[in-house]
């Protein structure tokens, strides 16, 4: 018997994996973006190295 039938789901910016609901989420649920820190961190960073190769 599965006790969680179903949860919200929605994919990574990053990734585009889907990931699911989860309690710490659940005041700011609408602003979660990303499935992982890993990903949060990987484009947080893309940008930032992105623009500062494309300068000389």
């Amino acid at each position: 018997m599965h006790r969680k039938p179903y949860l919200p789901e929605k994919p990574c910016q990053c990734c585009g994996r889907p990931f699911t609901w989860r309690k710490k989420w659940a005041k700011v649920w609408d602003e979660v973006k990303y499935c992982s820190e890993r990903c949060r961190r990987q484009r947080s960073a893309t940008p930032t190295a992105g623009s500062a190769g494309a300068q000389p």
